[in-house]
């Protein structure tokens, strides 16, 4: 548990120190793309800042070394012994708490606490977020075949529960780093919360959390690079025409919803 709050501060630190150079980025391209300026080519607008994919791409490595470095290994087996001297009756929090920074985003703005992008735009950043989350969980768990802790199968890595949450916290840290950079980050406590309630229900080892931690963040910055694109695509030729696109949870399954009137 010490990791991963150790894991949450430092979240928090990078994300504070690259917030600045990232919001001058963000207001070049929102300039760029509202002036639709013939002078500036496609490829400098719809580049990935390399930033971005630091703490995802750290984060990854991380859990995929922890499936064969013998150190790392031993770390997991530590970190479940620690958590199991604390571990409550089985609850299933986790399953709730995943979604958690993405309904805040949209209760927040119910109210009247707007962030970056209105219902239907974040609806589509979000909805492919979770799509891309998805699309990199599922087969990876079926490629690696990690067994989980509690030995009910073979699908440990990564852990999709935190995957989402962190895809929503990152998806929160975007809406609202520009306005209030507390409220952008405080969906991250969700995130952490769910990754250490993964393991105090012995469903994760560890290196599962942090390699789901990565995967989620990283889903979330792809589908801010691929909006404008995916946006062209729906609107089409007819300015007219008019997209709603929400993400939703059912009976522990999740995904989108998509409307168009022509």
């Amino acid at each position: 548990m010490k990791f991963l709050l150790a894991l949450l501060i430092f979240i928090i630190s990078i994300q504070k120190l690259f917030s600045q150079d990232i919001q001058t980025l963000d207001k070049r391209q929102d300039s760029i793309h509202a002036s639709d300026n013939p002078s500036v080519s496609p490829e400098e607008y719809s580049r990935l800042p390399y930033k971005r994919l630091i703490v995802p791409a750290a984060f990854i490595s991380y859990g995929v070394a922890s499936l064969s470095s013998k150190s790392l290994k031993d770390l997991n087996e530590s970190t479940r012994f620690e958590i199991s001297e604390h571990r409550p009756d089985h609850i299933r929090l986790d399953n709730y708490t995943q979604f958690a920074p993405g309904v805040l985003v949209y209760g927040l703005n119910a109210i009247g606490v707007e962030g970056k992008h209105n219902l239907r735009d974040r609806s589509i950043i979000y909805g492919t977020s979770l799509l891309l989350t998805s699309a990199i969980t599922f087969p990876v768990k079926h490629m690696v075949k990690e067994e989980r802790p509690d030995g009910s199968d073979r699908l440990s890595f990564p852990s999709g529960h935190t995957a989402t949450a962190f895809a929503s916290a990152q998806f929160m840290f975007r809406e609202y780093k520009d306005t209030n950079f507390l409220l952008g980050i405080s969906g991250y406590s969700f995130a952490v919360f769910t990754g250490i309630y993964r393991m105090l229900n012995n469903k994760h080892w560890l290196g599962d959390v942090v390699g789901g931690a990565g995967v989620g963040i990283l889903s979330t910055e792809l589908s801010y690079w691929m909006y404008p694109k995916i946006n062209h695509l729906l609107s089409g030729k007819n300015n007219n025409g008019q997209t709603m696109i929400m993400p939703y949870y059912q009976k522990g399954n999740t995904g989108i919803g998509f409307v168009k009137n022509f």
